[in-house]
Parts: C-alpha cells; sequence; structure tokens
C-alpha cells in the first residue's frame, strides 16, 4: 500500500511539474525574444507580437493564457493531462490549437518521476540518500525544459544550464557527505566534467562554433556533475551520439536532412545522461569483465 502511494505521489508531482515546465518553456521564449529585440537583433515579429503578452505580469501575478485568444485559463483548464484530453488539445474559448507540446512534457515527466523511483539505482535509506533523489528530480524538471527549449528552438537558455549546473554542485556535495570520500568525489566530477563539458569547448574552440553551440558546453558540465562518474560520462556521449545516428540516418538516406543540417545535441546529451545513471553502471561492469580488467 506504501508503494501504490508513493508511485501516486510521484505521478501527481511529474505532471504538476510538467504543466509548470510546459509554461516556464513559453515564458522563456517570449523574455529570450524580447531582449533579442533590446540589443537589436533579427526576431520573428509575429512570434514576438504572440508571446510578449507573457512578460507583461509580474511572477506573483503571472496566470496562463492561450497564445491565440490570451484567454485567462481557470483551474479545470489546467488539470495536467486530463484537461488538455477533455479539451481535444483545443482553447476553450477560441478552440484553436493547443498543441501536443505542453502534453509531451507533462507525459515525459510523469515518466521520468515514475521510472526514476522504480530504477534508482542506490538505496534511500538516509535522509541524504533521499534529498539526492530529490534533487535528481528537480534535475530532471529543468532537463525537461531544456530539452523542450533546444528541440523547438535550437538553442539553451543560460539560465536553466547554470542552474542544472548548481543542482549538479549540490549533488557531488551530497555524494560527498554519503560516502566521506571529499577528494575522490570532487576529483571524479571534475573527471566527468571534463569528459563532457571540457570535450564539448574543444570541439566548439576548434569549429569556432560551427560543430557545437556553447550551450553544449554548459549542458554538458551540469550532466557531468551530476552523474559525477567521468565513465559514466563518457557512456553518456556514447549513447547521445549512438541515439543520434539511429535518428539521423535514415532522414539522410531519405533525403529529407543533409549533413548541414541543424540537429539539436541537448536533448540527445540530456537523454544520454539518463541512459548513463540507470543503465551505465551494469552496462560498464559488463565490459570491464569481458576485457578482464
Amino acid at each position: 500500500m506504501e508503494l501504490i502511494v508513493i508511485y501516486i505521489a510521484l505521478v501527481l508531482f511529474g505532471a504538476t511539474l510538467g504543466s509548470f515546465a510546459g509554461a516556464m518553456v513559453w515564458r522563456i521564449r517570449a523574455r529570450q525574444l524580447v531582449d533579442d529585440k533590446a540589443h537589436g537583433e533579427k526576431v520573428d515579429g509575429r512570434e514576438l507580437k504572440q508571446l510578449k503578452k507573457l512578460t507583461n505580469a509580474s511572477l506573483m501575478q503571472d496566470r496562463s493564457r492561450c497564445l491565440h485568444c490570451s484567454y485567462q485559463l481557470r483551474w479545470h483548464d489546467l488539470i495536467p493531462v486530463v484537461s488538455w484530453i477533455t479539451l481535444r488539445g483545443r482553447c476553450r474559448q477560441c478552440e484553436k490549437p493547443i498543441g501536443k507540446f505542453e502534453l509531451l512534457i507533462e507525459l515525459g515527466l510523469i515518466a521520468f518521476f515514475a521510472l526514476s523511483y522504480m530504477y534508482w539505482p542506490l538505496p534511500l535509506d538516509t535522509a541524504l540518500a533521499i534529498a539526492q533523489f530529490i534533487l535528481w528530480l528537480v534535475a530532471g524538471v529543468i532537463m525537461a525544459i531544456l530539452f523542450a527549449y533546444d528541440t523547438k528552438w535550437f538553442l539553451l537558455p543560460s539560465r536553466e544550464t547554470l542552474l542544472l549546473a548548481l543542482v549538479g554542485v549540490a549533488t557531488v556535495v551530497l555524494v560527498a557527505l554519503q560516502t566521506g570520500e571529499y577528494v575522490e568525489t570532487v576529483l571524479s566530477a571534475l573527471g566527468a566534467v571534463g569528459a563532457l563539458g571540457g570535450l564539448y569547448f574543444v570541439l566548439y574552440f576548434v569549429s569556432q562554433g560551427k560543430w557545437v553551440g556553447f550551450g553544449d558546453v554548459k549542458l554538458g558540465i551540469g550532466l557531468g556533475l551530476l552523474l559525477i562518474d567521468w565513465q559514466l560520462a563518457l557512456f553518456a556521449l556514447f549513447m547521445a551520439n549512438f541515439i543520434g545516428t539511429i535518428l539521423v540516418t535514415p532522414l539522410l538516406i531519405a533525403k529529407k536532412m543533409t549533413r548541414t543540417s541543424h540537429v539539436p545535441f541537448g536533448p540527445l546529451l540530456i537523454l544520454g545522461a539518463i541512459l548513463a545513471w540507470f543503465i551505465g553502471p551494469p552496462i560498464l561492469d559488463w565490459y570491464v569483465g569481458l576485457l578482464g580488467v
């Protein structure tokens, strides 16, 4: 019974924070457009006009609205997943499509929260261990925002990548406190940061930003801190490229993409890091055993 209650709570929290993440993505985009316009950069005027309304209210007064007709959503319009299904993905007032963007984020975080608990590789038997798990869930919300934003606009917002790095630093501190191995934990975390963020910095520097963006460098730092282990960081890098190859190759064969097409690598890095955390250790152990090391 206790296990059922835990899963129900995780699903509810995942759905609620998924709804929050979806709303934040649009607000981050709106502020990005306003800032770009203020700095003289070229922006899509239609998109700016549509989203600028999201920047007019303070954080305490901010309310979710339809991006088409500015209808202020009521409580029964904001029930995660349920409201989208009952409204058939449309605004209650103007009936224009809301899109599947927010629904996918909500479902994604529901799955992330539930599966994280189901397959958590460490015992949750102390306050510090539970705190580390909670930090992982917080990181999941940030990663969902970054995943969605980079997928949609090919950009990783700086504030959120910095926030992910701060959560990573807190995770390193908690692991050091749990193990008592302070120097070893910090060195391992630095190795992971070097394996992800350092490698992407080299690629960014050599290509002058043509191969990867600096946002990928900052994301690599945050993910490296979360993983702590340099071997897991390299595994995450391998998985990101492997997933990317699987997704891109059919599109290249079908000529729906070219070698110069822009592919957002942030989502691939995030997927690689999540897979590394959960399936990386047993696969690495198997590989080391295979080599007889």
